[in-house]
């Protein structure tokens, strides 16, 4: 069932849609973090990855919660925005060989999740009020409070000291058999040479 299917006739439907699709978001999150824990070299930030995946752990819980409540069985739904979002987190980590450049990636990319859910739990909890569901609001509001500031601890790490070691990172300079190597190519391409 997609987002503009015909499948969803109702707005409560469309609630129980959006509570699936943040399910399995959260299920594929819970499989990618061990991956950015282990990639990252900074101690604070796998840290702070560490912690983020025990509280999706509770986040999920919670959800199994609001699915009951909702006297809905609790599965996932096919995202393909945080399989995206994933996907590209992992292409681009595997581009990159400098740890310290690596460890800005991934907080961008975690953020990019974290953005991800924000949105998704915002509107859940707009949206659980709007059907008369204070309980189930209260619920998925103290998930959208953890994302938020999960959110705001990245960006302190990135913007306190990630970033700017990476930024402050020099390309190595070629050796002398790249460099040959270069002159060649270049030559070969009949770039004229400057």
């Amino acid at each position: 069932m997609g987002w503009f299917s015909s499948d969803i006739d109702t707005f409560e439907e469309l609630f129980i849609h959006t509570l699936q699709d943040i399910y399995y978001a959260e299920h594929q999150i819970k499989k990618a973090m061990p991956d950015m824990i282990e990639k990252a070299s900074d101690a604070e930030l796998k840290k702070g990855f560490r912690m983020h995946l025990k509280q999706t752990d509770g986040q999920i819980k919670r959800l199994d919660r609001v699915f009951k409540l909702m006297k809905s069985v609790p599965q996932g739904t096919k995202c393909p925005a945080i399989d995206g979002i994933i996907e590209e987190a992992n292409e681009i980590a595997g581009e990159i060989e400098n740890k310290t450049i690596l460890n800005a990636a991934l907080i961008a990319a975690a953020q990019a999740v974290e953005h991800y859910e924000i949105t998704r739990y915002g509107t859940l909890v707009a949206w659980a009020r709007l059907i008369g569901r204070a309980d189930v609001a209260k619920i998925l509001n103290m998930t959208l409070k953890e994302e938020k500031a999960t959110d705001k601890k990245l960006g302190g790490i990135a913007k306190r000291k990630i970033n700017k070691k990476a930024a402050a990172t020099k390309l190595k300079k070629p050796t002398k058999a790249e460099q040959a190597e270069n002159a060649m190519l270049v030559a070969a391409a009949g770039i004229p040479a400057i």
